[in-house]
């Protein structure tokens, strides 16, 4: 799939340009090329976006709900039936392999589906009152417009996270596409209108997160805002919602704990925290960036993870490994905390550098021997770098598993039924594995977190429909006199 060499606006069904006709441009990560020139939208061009949702929104609100999900239903097929062709866009702009840019389809597919299956289970309750011959019942309504910011390590599926339960619910969409994926959001656009979603129902704007993502969250005919990106900019989109005490959903970062003891299987360990720690070349908020190893088992642990890190395969084939970090700024950031840490007296196990050729591979990273506030611990990277922590005990592990201000996923390997649930129940996250990787949530799944990682709501699964409908309480009367 050839990535447009320009790309505009996706609003009201028209691809339009930035009003101040700026332009941002978008580099290929796997070649470091100038792949493409994205508008560079301001706050009149979310303003354009906000109308043509708030404008078609009423009439999707008023179209049933089973309804909805039938158009839901169409769009997962046209994705499903090109699926080699997004996957390629998928790929291009990030960087992967076609065979991971086809299998993100696959989860966006499936949450399509399980959200369009969620219209005919839209569920309220019925409530009773302690007043005779009132019957009292709960309804969803639509938040409205909603407001949706997404990154860039997995886009079509950071798309369908949001846009589907968002569409179910009955909202209109603006969504600020990552400026790093932007043709990937303006193709799912152009593939609902195509399946029959109304024009100006979903609208995408490209631009810097200053310039279009923060106009978003403030426009005053947004009503619901869902981001997902990093602590730094969730806090500044908290302060910005705060005083309009406007609803807003935050999946933040983490530094997410990996935690193998000392009667865990290591092989099966090792290649788990491979995955955990290196798969979409560490770009997850779900990576397990802190390996957490019982004094008993750290050598042994240490020597295959260190051979099994180094006979990694960087590139962006089909047969490869991991793939480059999503942009040149990324990759300094993580180059540069690297060298900081090892000032301090860290070692680098494996890794530690850019791999020597074009574009922005970093080489998958093991370190050791700093201290439990340095910044590599207290700090997400965002890429192919985890860090091995001793630990003297089951109970020290929680205790460094609990050692940031972070609280997404956590994952212990143990053959011990009582250690894996005492762990689940006292490590604090929002997503607990055993015997697995830190990652993996699916759709039907909630996925979010707490303190750093986010406000404690969950999206997708069922939860994410309280993040996109407002409960409404209807009380029905009777007068036995009228009988």
């Amino acid at each position: 799939m050839t990535i447009p060499g320009t790309l505009d606006n996706h609003i009201g069904g028209k691809e339009v340009a930035a009003r101040g006709g700026g332009r941002i441009e978008k580099f290929d990560p796997a070649t470091g090329e100038l792949q493409s020139t994205i508008a560079r939208s301001g706050a009149a061009d979310v303003d354009d976006a906000v109308k043509a949702a708030k404008a078609a929104q009423p009439g999707w609100a008023a179209t049933p709900a089973v309804q909805r999900g039938q158009v839901l239903h169409t769009i997962a097929n046209l994705m499903e039936a090109r699926a080699d062709e997004l996957g390629a866009v998928v790929a291009a702009e990030t960087g992967k392999s076609r065979k991971e840019g086809k299998g993100e389809v696959g989860a966006a597919v499936q949450c399509a589906r399980f959200f369009a299956g969620e219209g005919q289970r839209l569920f309220g309750r019925t409530i009773p009152s302690g007043t005779p011959g009132k019957l009292n019942l709960t309804v969803r309504t639509p938040a409205g417009v909603a407001g949706l910011i997404i990154a860039a390590n997995t886009p079509i599926a950071n798309v369908a996270w949001k846009l589907f339960p968002a569409l179910i619910c009955g909202n209109g969409v603006v969504l600020k596409a990552a400026e790093d994926t932007p043709f990937t959001a303006s193709w799912t656009a152009r593939v609902a209108l195509e399946a029959g979603l109304p024009a100006g129902l979903f609208n995408v704007v490209h631009g810097l997160g200053a310039e279009a993502g923060e106009p978003l969250v403030v426009h005053d005919e947004v009503d619901v805002v869902s981001f997902t990106g990093s602590t730094r900019v969730g806090r500044r989109l908290a302060e910005l919602a705060g005083p309009r005490l406007k609803k807003i959903s935050l999946e933040l970062g983490g530094k997410n704990p990996f935690v193998v003891m000392d009667d865990a299987d290591l092989d099966k360990a090792v290649r788990w925290a491979a995955l955990s720690a290196f798969s979409n070349a560490g770009q997850r908020c779900a990576a397990g960036s802190r390996i957490i190893l019982h004094d008993a088992i750290f050598d042994a642990f240490k020597a295959k993870f260190v051979a099994a890190t180094e006979a990694l395969k960087l590139g962006n084939a089909d047969t490869d490994d991991l793939g480059p970090v999503i942009n040149a700024r990324q990759l300094g950031n993580m180059l540069a905390a690297i060298e900081r840490a090892k000032e301090k007296g860290a070692v680098v196990l494996a890794g530690g550098s850019r791999m020597d050729r074009p574009g922005y591979f970093m080489m998958p990273t093991i370190i050791e021997n700093f201290g439990p506030d340095d910044e590599i611990t207290e700090t997400e990277l965002f890429g192919p770098i985890t860090c091995l922590y001793r630990a003297t005990s089951f109970d020290h592990a929680v205790e460094l598993a609990n050692g940031t201000p972070f609280g997404l996923t956590a994952c212990i390997h143990t053959r011990s039924f009582d250690r894996g649930l005492l762990f689940c129940e006292r490590v604090r996250a929002g997503v607990t594995v055993i015997n697995a990787g830190t990652h993996g949530s699916e759709a039907h799944m909630p996925f979010g977190g707490r303190g750093l990682s986010g406000n404690g709501s969950r999206e997708p699964g069922t939860e994410a429909l309280d993040v996109y409908s407002e409960l409404k309480n209807i009380a029905l009367n009777v007068d036995p006199a009228q009988t």
